[in-house]
């Protein structure tokens, strides 16, 4: 911010994005704006995501028009009070365009990114971000992911917090010896990733199957949970949609893939090319069909959820709290009503399965929330 005129920038949302689009203005240059609304829709190459103001003002400036691609760190538009003059802002914009330099690919190339580490006889990929000090919050993906699902979440939570994000066993990275592929072995595999990273006590947020994975693990071994966010989690409930699990497992051609990512959202147009080429290309690697086609018969047998984990729900005794998208097509949304007391819910409007990436900033905002009252 300079004297009263902030600038709006490209985010830097997941360690490979270099730029972004401006797919559509959901604010009219000159509208009020308060901090933490929703003033654009910015699409990058793996999806769409909502752009939220880091400031109050007036919008004087689109900078960027629809169909515009700049770089991350490029100038969006200008956010200032009424007092400041056109001249003002004419002259600020011209300054930022004749200063602004794009980070190159050595600086990108030098951010921190994914490593690996010996844990319980596998090798799993990881992600650490933010400070080192604290407690961190643990990031664990659904059926079929990988830590790049928390893109719009990690880094903007370690902004304040030390982060980990995991590739489960035979997801991203990771090995893809997933034994059974029963829960027991998966929450094994991150018990031996805590003590193998040396943490001793996390805040986990758990997707879907991590959802439920989370909640298996806040169970059995409670003291080493600070915390517990549940977004769309598997253990709620028995329904499930089994075209999205079958069709994931199965899934070999673009229309294929497209079909079953297109359920994941409540906005299809949401799903990008590049998102689409990266579960083909995971599917391609050596032993990923037989080791989600484990996990899906021994989560999902008979086309039900097999485990059923309210009343670990009402045991548990850190803070909780469950988030959904009211749209969700795999899991409903339906799962968080009469949840134990206690337990915090908020079901998101215009969001599907993936809240934390179709509303990543409400969503970190309730992460975070609940990390600083624990």
């Amino acid at each position: 911010m300079t004297g009263s005129i902030t600038p709006i920038t490209m985010p830097k949302w997941g360690l490979t994005m270099t730029e972004g689009m401006v797919a559509k203005w959901l604010v009219a240059a000159g509208s009020a704006i308060r901090p933490g609304d929703e003033i654009m829709e910015i699409e990058t190459t793996k999806i769409t995501n909502v752009y939220e103001s880091p400031a109050g003002g007036t919008l004087r400036r689109q900078v960027v028009p629809e169909g515009g691609t700049v770089p991350v760190g490029g100038l969006l538009g200008v956010v200032a009070g009424d007092d400041v003059s056109d001249a003002e802002i004419d002259a600020f914009i011209e300054k930022f365009q004749a200063e602004f330099v794009p980070p190159s690919d050595d600086e990108d190339a030098a951010a921190s990114g994914p490593a690996m580490i010996e844990a319980g006889g596998r090798r799993l990929r990881y992600l650490r971000l933010g400070p080192e000090d604290g407690v961190p919050i643990l990031f664990v993906h659904g059926f079929g992911a990988d830590l790049g699902a928390w893109m719009f979440n990690q880094p903007a939570l370690a902004e304040r917090h030390a982060t980990f994000a995991l590739d489960l066993p035979g997801h991203g990275g990771s090995s893809k010896d997933v034994g059974g592929g029963d829960a027991a072995a998966l929450i094994a595999a991150i018990t031996d990733f805590m003590s193998a990273a040396s943490i001793a006590r996390a805040h986990l947020v758990g997707h879907s199957l991590g959802g439920a994975l989370a909640l298996g693990l806040a169970q059995a071994d409670p003291g080493r949970i600070a915390s517990l966010t549940l977004i769309a989690p598997a253990g709620l409930g028995p329904d499930i949609n089994m075209a999205f699990i079958d069709g994931f497992v199965r899934a070999g051609k673009r229309k294929e893939a497209k079909d079953v990512l297109e359920l994941l959202v409540a906005d299809r147009k949401a799903i990008s090319r590049a998102m689409i080429d990266d579960l083909l290309k995971y599917k391609r690697l050596d032993g990923v069909v037989p080791a989600l086609q484990a996990i899906a018969a021994a989560a999902f047998p008979g086309g039900r959820q097999r485990d059923q984990l309210r009343d670990a729900l009402a045991a548990a005794t850190m803070p909780r709290q469950v988030i959904w998208g009211r749209a969700d097509r795999i899991i409903p949304a339906a799962h968080a009503e009469g949840l134990p007391a206690g337990v915090a819910v908020h079901v998101l409007d215009n969001a599907g399965h993936l809240p934390h990436m179709e509303k990543s900033g409400e969503v970190n905002r309730l992460i975070a929330d609940l990390v600083s009252a624990a």
